[in-house]
């Protein structure tokens, strides 16, 4: 199956989730990142506003232990901007919440973990996002790199194999309702749940 058809079938899937289903599994999703010592060791972390019943990670956003910054999209790219509980949003062109223009921006060096908005994951840490290319695009650029990052899915959306195309690249693991499953980039295989 192509990417455009698998994106489809998974959209339309995870959009029939019932609503206390999808909040349940949401929540355990965050409850196994918080257990994380890649999370709990971050001081920045890089998520996003839930969006077409993508986990949603509102909980995580009460921990005032981390810094907190979501994404703007600018033209092609994404700008990374601070934001904490009670601070202002507005909704983007896609129908997306992000902070306003002025909220403070945040620079890669300040980032320590990036919590990626994911349509499906493979066991090698592809990801299938929603086909703008945005988070590619990031990912690619020197300075963003080598940013741990983990792709955020429901279980049935972690996939033994999903299509990549020259510009994809590994995430560093993968957060489900069952866990966090670091991905071991020399052999593309998943690592224990940590």
């Amino acid at each position: 199956m192509d990417k455009a058809s698998l994106r489809r079938s998974l959209l339309k899937i995870r959009q029939m989730l019932p609503k206390t289903e999808w909040q349940e599994k949401s929540d355990r999703i965050c409850t196994h990142l918080q257990s994380s010592p890649l999370f709990e060791q971050a001081k920045t972390v890089l998520a996003y506003f839930s969006f077409r019943q993508e986990p949603d990670l509102k909980p995580l956003f009460a921990d005032n232990s981390h810094r907190w910054g979501f994404p703007r999209c600018v033209g092609k790219e994404l700008s990374w901007h601070l934001w904490q509980a009670g601070d202002q949003l507005e909704t983007n062109k896609f129908g997306i919440l992000e902070p306003l223009a002025n909220a403070p921006t945040l620079d890669p060096s300040q980032v320590d973990l990036i919590l990626v908005p994911s349509v499906a994951c493979d066991v090698r840490g592809y990801r299938l996002g929603y086909g703008a290319g945005y988070y590619d695009r990031l990912l690619t650029l020197p300075e963003w790199s080598n940013k741990l990052t983990i792709g955020m899915v429901f279980e049935f959306t972690y996939l033994v194999e999903i299509p990549i195309d020259e510009w994809d690249r590994s995430l560093t693991g993968v957060c489900t309702e069952t866990g966090v499953k670091l991905i071991n980039k020399n052999q593309g295989e998943k690592l224990n749940n940590v």
